[in-house]
């Protein structure tokens, strides 16, 4: 399987992406990821990525158009890493979401996996 995208934001045009195959996520959180991409983008310029990889990992990726002298490249990462932290629980619930009902894996498999990392921590 290939990366899938949740949403994103895109500083240049002004414009914001949500993928309508995650619209059963709740409103509220949808509204978060809005307010997070967009607020992201304001402040670091550039695109930012919301979605998982190959192996179902939630990933955010922050990119610029290679002219762009005012997108700052390490400002950018670390507020990658703060979006992280404060955005935690979410994050997972989200990519719980995305393991059961996208990719339909089973239920047991993904508990089994949360608390043998659970205990791992």
């Amino acid at each position: 399987m290939e990366k899938v995208v949740i949403c994103g934001a895109n500083a240049y045009e002004k414009k914001y992406y949500f993928n309508k195959e995650f619209d059963k996520i709740p409103q509220s959180i949808q509204d978060d990821l809005h307010i997070m991409c967009v607020l992201f983008t304001e402040e670091t310029g550039g695109i930012l990525t919301v979605g998982f990889d190959e192996d179902g990992e939630l990933m955010l990726e922050t990119m610029a158009e290679e002219d762009d002298i005012y997108y700052d490249e390490i400002a950018a990462g670390m507020l990658v890493k703060k979006v992280r932290e404060s955005r935690q629980e979410v994050f997972e619930a989200l990519q719980l979401y995305y393991r059961a009902i996208i990719k339909k894996e089973p239920i047991e498999d993904i508990i089994k996996e949360a608390e043998q990392s659970g205990l791992n921590e």
